[in-house]
């Protein structure tokens, strides 16, 4: 084997030399070095980011067990432009947080993460796939416990650890019958295998597609998810609801058509159902929440339902508006989260109630919230409009014309909950409204940025005829 191959890992071994100076930095630096640790860590991270946003040539390591295609670069952008808007999102957080806790140690788990989801994006075999999936996932753990002092943190951390292992366990169970009715783990000798499914692969399917259902949230593997992102750090928790379960869509489109192509008549039916009982559950529950942090939980299962509309498609079309899909809820979200984590931080607030009059006091925040709102429902001319629209005509591309009917009919509920919180912040009026919420200079840049996504990104096509030059190379 030719080990200088493994240098063409551009994106993994630039991610892991920033965590591993990062690292050092944190042990070694002395207290008056260590105050410029986050913004180090942020100026290394917008490089790595920078450095690898330019597409390559395919080409495979180790065997194909490691395999990359252009596609893969836009996705793993995508997700270092979330990440990155979550650590700017987490910096007061981090400058205020006394209680024994090293800032290096939330940069090293967070890029743990998602080095794990690199490796998930690019496996070639159920082997590495494993072990991505994994290192994304235990780090995740201590993430949402990071708060150790937190009673409810704890609690998040506990039930998310349970949900991970027991989603990992299914998946791995499947990936177990998959080799032994195949004989392999390698991605491109299963799609000529499973060229006449027999119910033992149909089994070794159900079981490990099951498995990643959990991980991106769906109904009704769900229930975990108010419950962890209430408990968790709102910026953990933005995270967890953008990262996390982008990275994990990406892998299932890719998984489902590389891998389980040949099986399409079986899986197409089960994401019907998935897409239209998570869509609907997750709007019909998000109405009834009171408690902001629970609300967005629902609407993020909401729109992990909305993804599946480009997922069943199984076309080119279906990647690129995945990839497009994606990078608009990256904006959209973390602006919600945003607004949520400043004030959380100065007021301990995150109940609908407490929003009533917001825009009396905290305009700018309103305003910023509103326009994310506003994006998820999907409303024109903002980005989620544009998003939504990509993903509904790569469906009835396919024909799901009642799968589509549906999803249109769900959106009038979500704009209605969403309504609900606009109305709060801007009708009701309230004797004592939040008061004047004061954000860092890194808060402002992130939602500067978040608030130009949201209102530029649908307006230029070019983004999306840029992701659409590499269609299916996935």
């Amino acid at each position: 084997m030719d080990y200088s191959s493994f240098l063409q890992m551009r994106e993994e071994f630039s991610l892991l030399g920033v965590m591993i100076f990062l690292l050092i930095f944190d042990i070694f630096a002395t207290e008056n070095a260590r105050k410029y640790f986050q913004p180090l860590a942020l100026v290394l991270f917008a490089a790595h980011t920078l450095l690898n946003i330019i597409p390559r040539d395919a080409f495979e390591v180790a065997g194909g067990m490691f395999q990359y295609v252009p596609m893969q670069t836009y996705i793993k952008s995508v997700l270092n432009v979330g990440t990155f808007l979550v650590l700017l999102q987490a910096h007061k957080y981090l400058n205020d947080f006394d209680k024994g806790i090293k800032k290096g140690e939330f940069y090293f788990l967070i890029l743990s993460t998602l080095l794990g989801m690199y490796l998930m994006i690019s496996s070639g075999n159920f082997l590495l796939f494993f072990i991505g999936l994994e290192t994304a996932s235990i780090p995740m753990a201590a993430l949402v416990a990071f708060d150790k002092n937190n009673r409810r943190a704890a609690e998040a951390g506990a039930k998310y650890m349970f949900s991970a292992v027991f989603a990992s366990s299914i998946s791995l169970f499947g990936i177990s019958l998959i080799y032994g009715s195949c004989g392999t783990v390698y991605f491109s000798d299963l799609a000529l295998i499973m060229t006449n499914a027999n119910p033992l692969q149909i089994m070794a399917f159900v079981f490990f597609v099951v498995g990643l259902f959990f991980k991106i949230s769906l109904v009704p593997f769900h229930l975990w998810t108010p419950d962890v992102y209430e408990g968790a750090q709102t910026n953990v928790t933005s995270y967890l609801s953008v990262i996390s379960k982008g990275s994990a869509v990406f892998v299932l489109f890719t998984l489902l058509v590389k891998v389980f192509g040949n099986l399409v008549e079986q899986w197409q039916p089960i994401l019907w159902v998935v897409t239209v009982v998570s869509i609907t559950v997750a709007n019909v529950f998000a109405v009834r929440q009171k408690n902001l942090k629970r609300f967005l939980a629902f609407s993020s299962i909401s729109q992990a339902g909305y993804i599946l509309l480009a997922i069943i498609s199984g076309t080119a079309l279906g990647m690129t508006s995945l990839v497009y899909y994606v990078l608009v809820y990256v904006f959209s979200n973390l602006a919600a989260f945003g607004v949520l984590s400043v004030i959380e931080q100065q007021s301990g607030k995150v109940q609908l109630d407490d929003y009533n009059g917001l825009y009396q006091t905290n305009p700018r925040l309103s305003f910023v919230m509103m326009l994310a709102l506003f994006s998820l429902a999907g409303i024109p001319p903002f980005a989620g409009f544009f998003s939504k629209f990509f993903v509904f005509s790569a469906a009835i591309d396919q024909g799901f014309y009642v799968l589509v009917f549906i999803a249109l009919l769900n959106t009038i509920i979500s704009l209605y909950y969403y309504l609900l919180v606009i109305k709060a912040m801007f009708l009701t009026k309230s004797e004592n409204p939040i008061e004047l919420v004061a954000s860092d200079g890194a808060m402002k840049l992130s939602l500067v940025i978040c608030t130009l996504g949201i209102m530029v990104i649908g307006l230029f096509s070019a983004i999306y005829n840029q992701i659409a030059v590499f269609g299916f190379g996935i």
